[in-house]
């Protein structure tokens, strides 16, 4: 082997001898403190926006340490209580599987559906199970480290975030749509209780695949044009100066343009500013001259061609990786410029691949037409109506013909500035919608598009950011791609990946992060029905942003999970019937938040138990109302079972704020799980993967 093949080699695999060190532009901007004028928001002065294709997160970074990845220990359950890993091809279980690059041709994973129609049949309305089934075997497939290595340096670099989910579960057009413009759906029909039909949505690929090309003959688009305002037409209105940099012939035949689905973009002419910011030919060598030049716009939308989008199939990572090179490398040439810049990249849409965290969304509506869960304000017109069946899959017969558009899987989302710098997690439930929200609060722009659900259930990205303080100095270092085109190449020669026929075992790197305080404060209580048979959990929302609380009936797995839509300072009560006498409820938040309720001999086996976090001291009170109660199974003190009576407190300071325990009392037991938020920034979930409490300890320390 050639020294040079050899170097290469261990480019693409992310070894020790491989990790090159950053060009000089990088080094020096991890190493500039932020501009620190106002220390808010308002320092920011330019924003920088890349939106890659069709990956999900754990098909990316299922593996990373101190995420929520493949070691989640408390999962969805499906049938037979197996875990949410155990999905169905309709055959036989098929978990996922490591898309060996050292062996196979694995970079150029194939491409597998997308559409509204079997994205709607994978989630199962939240039930999971058969994913490979409508996605194909390659669905179950992941990436390691040595993989992707660049991927995973710019995420321990800066901040990923691990609750990011793309906003319509379907495909490109829908999610860039709604990427663009904060709506996938009419906001004025929706704001008349109106779900929409496909004339006022995008439920899957159509109207921004366009034919011709620019300046002439001029392109011709597909569908009716969506009638309001994107986001680049919101920030013209308001004076706020922006542009989109392409290649207008380049750019997949316009699918990465989210505003060609618009009136505004569609009929806009050459000398108009939106023909000229937003249609023009602005090359990346352009952009990097402004940057240089000190003319970046506030806001800029980077729009990769088809070969460096990293869509499965037609991309590849490391070719996606050597196109983020490209503009990271642009936007450090300046570093006065760096100091003032939040550079955002995320993927529209998962493709087809798997990912095990059920997305926040609108509760689904049974077969028989009730709605499974409820929310603290009127969700009319926040559906898709498939009035003429014409979107949906013969095999899917989970719900009727009117469904949420989304959340659909998360996808990767870094966070890419002087502000948040470090190796950060950010579990806040995020999505498309998320960075219009950002811009919203920097600019102090509205964007119409945005609907009530989202803005109650999705946060507006600033949690990410530490804008009082100087920023984290650490320079690490990302891997050179440099050479991505002639690294594939070799890649490519070898043997095709194809899905193995016995399951594989799947892990989770050891080890925590630093992680972002988060604003969640989520209850759930339970009392016994009116009728004496029946069990009522309270969802009690403290917080100061909203949060969807899913729950899953064990004993009825056939049965749809229901979501409860809860706004900051509000509270939501549901009613569960006793399946044989019995109860087995397991309730999912954000960021490993887990109530269960196992009650063997019905509600009169409920314990009289209220748990209750007190952030300023760092420390729970679980109140029981008379008897007594065994906490046992405490999986971070690990210490044996002891019998509690009255109010009992303890601190979790000593734990990075997580709990996870659970109480048994005359028959029956609850589970409790979670991290307490006391406003400050902590530690990744230490049980996470295979770590332990001595390298919880040792990090504190």
């Amino acid at each position: 082997m050639t020294d040079t093949r050899r170097r290469d080699l261990l480019k693409l695999g992310g070894l020790a001898a491989g990790a090159i060190a950053l060009p000089p532009s990088i080094g020096r901007a991890l190493a500039i403190a932020p501009s620190r004028r106002t220390g808010t928001i308002k320092d920011v002065r330019h924003i920088v926006i890349l939106m890659q294709e069709n990956r999900s997160f754990d098909h990316y970074f299922g593996t990373l340490k101190g995420v929520r990845g493949f070691g989640e220990r408390h999962t969805v359950p499906l049938p037979g209580d197996q875990p949410v890993w155990s999905q169905s091809n309709g055959v036989r279980p098929l978990p996922p599987f490591h898309l060996d690059t050292e062996r196979t041709n694995a970079l150029k994973v194939p491409g597998t559906p997308h559409s509204f129609a079997d994205a709607q049949a994978a989630w199962n309305q939240g039930r999971f199970g058969l994913w490979p089934k409508f996605k194909t075997d390659y669905s179950m497939g992941y990436y390691k480290r040595g993989d992707i290595p660049f991927q995973f340096a710019l995420a321990e670099a800066f901040t990923i975030c691990d609750a990011y989910f793309c906003s319509v579960t379907s495909g490109t057009d829908p999610n860039r749509v709604v990427f663009w413009s904060g709506a996938g759906f009419d906001p004025e029909q929706r704001a008349q209780g109106i779900n929409c039909r496909d004339t006022h949505s995008e439920p899957n690929n159509l109207r921004c695949w366009v034919k011709g090309a620019l300046p002439e003959p001029g392109y011709t688009y597909a569908g009716n044009a969506l009638a309001w305002k994107t986001i680049p037409e919101v920030l013209q209105d308001a004076g706020v100066d922006w542009k989109i940099y392409q290649d207008p012939n380049d750019n997949w035949t316009g699918a990465m343009h989210g505003g060609l689905a618009f009136k505004g973009f569609r009929e806009t002419r050459p000398g108009e500013p939106l023909y000229e910011r937003g249609m023009r030919h602005w090359s990346l060598d352009q952009f990097a001259q402004d940057v240089r030049d000190g003319t970046l716009p506030a806001v800029s939308w980077v729009l990769p061609p088809k070969e460096k989008s990293e869509h499965p199939g037609a991309s590849t990572p490391i070719e996606g990786a050597a196109f983020t090179a490209q503009v990271l490398d642009a936007l450090t040439a300046n570093p006065e410029l760096w100091s003032g810049t939040v550079f955002f990249q995320t993927f529209d849409e998962n493709d087809g691949q798997f990912d095990h965290v059920p997305p926040p969304a609108p509760p689904s509506y049974r077969p028989d037409g009730s709605l499974a869960g409820d929310a603290t304000f009127d969700l009319a017109g926040h559906y898709f109506d498939d009035h003429a069946d014409q979107y949906l899959s013969r095999d899917d017969t989970a719900s009727g013909n009117i469904r949420p558009f989304g959340l659909g899987p998360r996808v990767p989302m870094y966070v890419v500035s002087p502000w948040s710098r470090g190796g950060w997690v950010n579990s806040e439930v995020f999505d498309h919608t998320s960075v219009g929200q950002f811009l919203e609060k920097r600019f102090g722009v509205t964007i119409p598009g945005i609907s009530p659900w989202h803005r109650a259930m999705c946060g507006d990205m600033t949690s990410c950011f530490d804008f009082t303080g100087a920023g984290d100095a650490t320079a690490l270092s990302l891997p050179d791609v440099s050479r991505a085109e002639a690294i594939l190449a070799e890649h490519l020669a070898r043997p095709k990946l194809l899905p193995p026929r016995a399951p594989q075992t799947v892990t989770q790197e050891a080890g925590i992060r630093r992680s972002r305080a988060l604003p969640y404060r989520l209850h759930v209580d339970a009392a016994p029905a009116a009728d004496g048979q029946g069990l009522v959990l309270g969802f009690v929302n403290d917080g100061t942003v909203g949060a969807t609380f899913h729950v899953y009936d064990k004993r009825a797995p056939e049965a749809l999970p229901r979501r409860y839509a809860v706004e900051a300072g509000k509270r939501l009560a549901g009613e569960w019937a006793p399946v044989d006498g019995q109860f087995d409820l397991v309730v999912f938040g954000p960021n490993g938040f887990v109530r269960g309720f196992r009650l063997a001999g019905g509600v009169a086996s409920l314990p009289a138990v209220r748990l209750r976090d007190d952030p300023r001291r760092r420390s729970l009170t679980v109140a029981l109302s008379g008897g007594e109660a065994v906490l046992g199974q405490d999986a971070y003190r690990r210490q044996a079972d002891r019998t509690i009576r009255g109010d009992t407190r303890w601190s979790v300071a000593d734990t990075a704020n997580w709990y996870d325990f659970r109480l048994a009392a005359a028959g029956g037991e609850l589970h409790f799980a979670g991290r307490l938020e006391d406003g400050r920034a902590g530690f990744s979930d230490p049980l996470m993967g295979s770590g332990d409490q001595a390298g919880l300890r040792q990090r504190q320390a």
